[in-house]
């Protein structure tokens, strides 16, 4: 048997030391290893002593009991038996423990400790988090008085164990302010402070965190938090790191903290709200948790090593999420300190790697799979148009059937004429039927009159399989140009359209345009990208243009009629996008025109002025309207272009294909009953269209039909496969019960099981880390080895225990049914919440003693209020709403405020839809931070700087750091400037006649209080310095003021708003303003 061999120079040493270690050394406070020694193990020793086997050196275990004693490191109760302390005390470099090259070194307060709890026994604890946890008596406390609630004893006993005293209640207005942004956000108004401060009811408290707690910004602050965990955000992350329209999710997740919905809940939608029986949308959509990551469309990628990524992103969030376990360390190896195998890691990932996702994002905004989600309030309607749409085709089918006979006898005798007659004609400015088949000249009518237009190399008639040649447009060549077709004003409605036939996947550029591509893209286009069909029409691009494109794209190899009709109403609901006379939802990407559209270069067909061909594009009757045909105008025209063709040939020369196209268009144009059945669907279709144009699509998960499996991956390469496993939880965890299905519900299930030891005290933790600025476990996302023990961890288990389930039993991890109203505080957020913000702890000042400062520097034992700056989202939110320019508006798609020029383009590769930042102007500019748009390659700068994360990975605790940049952002991005130039015009319009009525307007907006006497002096001295710094500077004063797309009011003088401007901009950088 191997064992850790002892040397002779420890000899005397440790015989002089069993003197000193007698009954006194035993008699003092009993070791305990989770507290004392396992942490000083784990920085030192567990790396090449732990449970990683591939990097344990001479075969020793030092978190294992047994195999300690086995190698002769450790002889409980006989220092001098153990090798431990020999090598820790020894003098010879090749022998010291840990090694030098390792640059660790034990303290002599170390040394002790090891010494001590040797000589007690050497007892080994599990590590306390992986112990469940046990409801223990409230401790007894000298100053019962002071406790409110639970909380308070056991915080109060700690303070009291370490000779320490609470600080005293603060006053009213600063718990108003706190308790707002704690718990919504964002500052309270003034009349809520006042409101409070003078509520005489003695549940004036209580009622004032329910109206926090009832308001729809309660679920926005908690959304924010739990996105960063999702590692949500608004692009793929990779290569081209492109849109990703995800915003559903986002919505969802501010929804279920608004509605109170219980944890366990949540956590089953999200984790597999796809696998429930009959799921509901809501539900689909949560699963969008484990859609939030990072994906890639590279040429080069290796699918199976992109798709190993994808799964060991899930496994490590769900693992940082629910138990505060760093997996991530299981990829390559073991888990250096805690007891998590490699064959763990791989083996729950199994749960997640059964998906029917692919590697590749496509480099689109809806990657598969992906469901429609109309707006909430469209949902009743939404739900029954299916329905209504599909027995209204039954009865057209039907009709169908029965008009055979009909439509015979008309065929008989129909004429060509009689079809066209039938065509629109009125405001018809130009026809080119484009269907010559040879020569370089086409026949077109160009308001009434023939004109025939000559072609040179830009265009062909290219032949098709068993079909007649078609116009098709070239590579490169000159265009066809009509300087007197389609010069529009943007309040003059237009209608443009063609058949059109691609012949490969990808294709951009311009079907017809009038534009100036030299004079910022001015005029209007009907335009192809992406194969999608849309139309620009433009003063100047971006900033005012609209931009329209239909969500569906062309098919290679099929013709298509395309018809885009404008209103002229300035506004992109006014185009209209059809296919084969289908009215199509679609993307409006810019919405703010308000200028002319008319420019002096010609019409083009097949391009724009000098550039965007649509290379190899078939093209058929090219029609311009000078005004907006109808829908059901475009309906008839997609059917009867063709069909006076098909009724011109001798019936013997007619194609199947054609006469099932004249039957067609017969049901539409003549057949009064399939035209009014036709009618009722096209109602309703549009209807369908309206709301899919202003619902969104949301990314979900889907189970893919095989058996969960994984491979042990050697080094974590994805090539190297190793072992193949089965989904099974982590084995040091309670096992999942034979009941639970093997597949993401069970993993959600059990891990909402009361056994289970992680999740309920990981999550009450990160709450407490919301509130308290730190968590009872710091290290939120590591519960292990090498995390932090908890300040209070009969606490935390209380709080870990009250939450899961006050009755005793958890119903949905059990499967057991409940009695009615028997589950009124399982798994309550809002609960847990209340019970913090109201507990004494909560309500202290935060005022800190040279005593406390000494004693408990960190304030890890709670003696005064937590204060720290806010997050970075909180402190711009802070700003706007102070000053009265927030939009309060909840959910909906991600906004582009104001950010430095360039910070896309300097890391976007060319081609990515993400390169160019657009900004958003209105209201938009001014929503609650947590709907700025998220690029993950150059998340918000303002943000960023402010320690925001990337969201590229799983985020459970920020990191807080004061720079001079921070400094710089809030007083001088172009957001701080315009909130305080807006707060400083409120001041002056209402703040009263005097100066310091103004201040105090000021400051009750920003600080909730008045200013103290000595602070009004101060801040009244600056005003005076800068009111005679800008009374002469009139021109400085004016560039100051119009910082920002709002206006400053014109009724107030620029150099007085100046000065006021400046005084605001000063006080919303104090410290008291900053930190919460």
């Amino acid at each position: 048997m191997a064992t850790i061999t002892r040397r002779p120079i420890w000899l005397l040493s440790s015989l002089l030391l069993l003197s000193a270690l007698t009954d006194p050394l035993t008699a003092q406070t009993r070791i305990e290893y989770n507290r004392d020694v396992r942490p000083i193990l784990a920085e030192n020793c567990f790396a090449c002593h732990g449970p990683d086997s591939a990097s344990r050196k001479a075969g020793l275990r030092l978190d294992q009991r047994e195999a300690a004693i086995k190698m002769g490191a450790i002889t409980p109760g006989k220092l001098k038996d153990s090798a431990l302390i020999e090598r820790i005390h020894s003098d010879n470099p090749k022998e010291r423990m840990p090694p030098p090259k390792t640059l660790k070194k034990l303290t002599a307060a170390q040394k002790e400790i090891l010494k001590r709890w040797i000589a007690q026994g050497a007892e080994y604890q599990s590590h306390w988090s992986l112990i469940a946890p046990k409801r223990t008596p409230l401790p007894a406390v000298k100053n019962k008085a002071w406790a409110r609630n639970p909380i308070d004893y056991f915080i109060l006993a700690e303070l009291e164990k370490r000779g320490m005293k609470p600080n005293p209640e603060a006053d009213r207005r600063t718990l108003a302010r706190r308790l707002s942004l704690d718990l919504t956000g964002l500052p309270p108004s003034p009349a809520e402070v006042e409101a409070f401060v003078t509520d005489k009811a003695p549940d004036y408290y209580e009622k004032y965190v329910d109206k926090l707690m009832k308001s729809p910004h309660w679920g926005e602050h908690r959304a924010r938090y739990w996105l960063d965990a999702a590692r949500y955000a608004d692009t793929h992350g990779i290569h081209f790191d492109n849109f990703r329209e995800v915003h559903a999710y986002r919505d969802w997740v501010i929804d279920a903290f608004n509605k109170n919905q219980p944890f366990d809940q949540f956590t089953i939608d999200q984790l597999a709200g796809d696998l429930l029986p009959n799921p509901t949308l809501d539900q689909l959509v949560a699963t969008g948790f484990n859609r939030c990551n990072i994906t890639s469309n590279e040429g080069g990628l290796i699918p199976e090593e992109y798709l190993v990524m994808y799964t060991r992103d899930r496994t490590e969030t769900v693992a940082a999420v629910w138990l505060g376990a760093t997996l991530n360390c299981c990829t390559c190896h073991s888990h250096k300190f805690d007891p998590f195998s490699q064959k763990d890691f791989y083996s729950f990932s199994a749960f997640f790697n059964n998906t029917t996702q692919g590697a590749m994002d496509g480099n689109i905004r809806n990657t598969p799979p992906v469901i429609f989600v109309p707006r909430r309030e469209d949902r009743p309607r939404w739900n029954v148009l299916a329905k209504e749409i599909a027995a209204l085709k039954g009865q057209i089918e039907d009709r169908k059937k029965n008009a055979q006979k009909e439509f015979d006898q008309w065929l008989s005798q129909a004429k060509a004429e009689q079809v066209a007659a039938l065509v629109p004609t009125e405001g018809l400015t130009l026809h080119a039927r484009l269907n010559e088949g040879k020569g370089n000249t086409l026949h077109a009518t160009i308001d009434g009159k023939p004109r025939d237009l000559t072609f040179k190399a830009g265009y062909d008639w290219v032949a098709g399989k068993g079909m007649p040649k078609t116009f098709t447009v070239r590579p490169t060549g000159p265009a066809i140009e009509l300087p007197d077709v389609g010069d529009f004003e943007n309040s003059q409605g237009f209608s443009i359209g063609a058949w059109v036939k691609i012949p490969r996947r990808g294709n951009v550029g311009a079907i017809a345009a009038r534009m100036d591509t030299t004079q910022k893209f001015r005029g209007w286009d009907l335009w192809m990208e992406q194969d999608k069909v849309g139309m620009h029409i433009i003063n100047q691009w971006p900033e005012n243009a609209l931009k329209v494109t239909a969500k569906t794209p062309l098919q290679p190899n099929r013709w298509y009629h395309v018809f885009v009709t404008y209103d002229g109403s300035s506004k992109a609901a006014g185009v209209k996008v059809y296919l084969d006379g289908a009215l199509q939802p679609v993307d409006v990407f810019t919405d703010k025109l308000s200028q002319t559209i008319k420019t002096r270069v010609p019409l083009k067909i097949g391009q724009r002025h000098t550039d965007a061909r649509l290379k190899d594009v078939s093209l058929q009757d090219l029609r311009f309207y000078g005004k907006k045909l109808s829908g059901p105008e475009v309906q008839q025209l997609a059917k009867s272009s063709k069909a006076a063709d098909f009724l011109a040939k001798a019936p013997g020369k007619r194609t199947p294909a054609e006469r099932a196209e004249l039957f067609d268009w017969w049901l539409v144009a003549l057949d009064g009953g399939y035209r009014a059945l036709n009618e009722k669907i096209a109602a309703i279709q549009q209807e369908e269209v309206v709301m899919k144009s202003r619902g969104t699509i949301a990314h979900v998960m889907n189970e893919a039909k095989s058996e969960p499996i994984a491979y042990v991956l050697f080094r974590g390469e994805y090539d190297k496969r190793r072992d193949k496993v089965s989904a099974l939880t982590p084995g040091v965890l309670p096992p999942m019960p034979k009941d639970l299905p093997r597949n993401r519900l069970g993993v959600a299930k059990w891990l909402l099981r009361p056994e289970n030891p992680l999740p309920a005290r990981v999550t009450v933790n990160r709450f407490w880390q919301e509130i308290f600025g730190t968590g009872i476990v710091r290290t939120t996302g590591d519960f292990g080895v090498a995390g932090e023990l908890p300040s209070h961890p009969e606490l935390l288990d209380w709080l870990a225990l009250e939450f899961m389930d006050p009755l005793g039993r958890s119903p949905l991890a059990n499967g057991n049914p409940l009695a009615k109203g028997e589950r009124l505080n399982a798994w309550d957020i809002q609960r847990l919440f209340k019970l913090m913000v109201t507990s004494a702890t909560y309500r202290q000042t935060a005022t800190v003693t040279k005593d406390a400062l000494e004693k408990d520097r960190d304030n890890r034992f709670l003696g005064r209020a937590s204060r720290y700056r806010m997050d970075a989202e909180m402190i711009r939110d802070y700003a706007l709403a102070s000053s009265g320019l927030l939009v309060r508006k909840i959910g909906g798609p991600s906004v582009k405020p104001y950010m430095p020029d360039g910070v896309w383009e300097a890391v976007a590769m060319i081609g990515s839809n993400t390169r160019d930042y657009r900004r958003d102007t209105g209201e938009k500019l001014y929503r609650r931070s947590m709907y700025t748009f998220w690029k993950r390659a150059a998340p918000p700068a303002s943000m960023d700087i402010l320690n925001a994360p990337n969201r590229e990975t799983c985020t459970v605790r920020r990191e807080r750091t004061n720079t001079p940049l921070q400094a710089l952002v809030t007083l001088n991005d172009v957001q701080f400037i315009e909130a305080a130039r807006h707060l400083a015009q409120a001041a002056l319009k209402d703040g009263g006649a005097s100066d310091d009525s103004k201040i105090n307007f000021i400051a009750m907006r920003l600080l909730s209080r008045p200013f103290r006497a000595a602070e009004m002096k101060i801040v009244q001295g600056s005003l005076n310095d800068l009111r005679e710094h800008y009374k002469t500077r009139e021109a400085d004063a004016r560039k100051l003021i119009t910082v920002g797309e709002s206006q400053p009011d014109a009724s107030l003088d620029a150099r007085t708003l100046a000065a006021w401007t400046m005084v605001v901009n000063q006080l919303m950088n104090l410290d008291e303003v900053l930190n919460k």
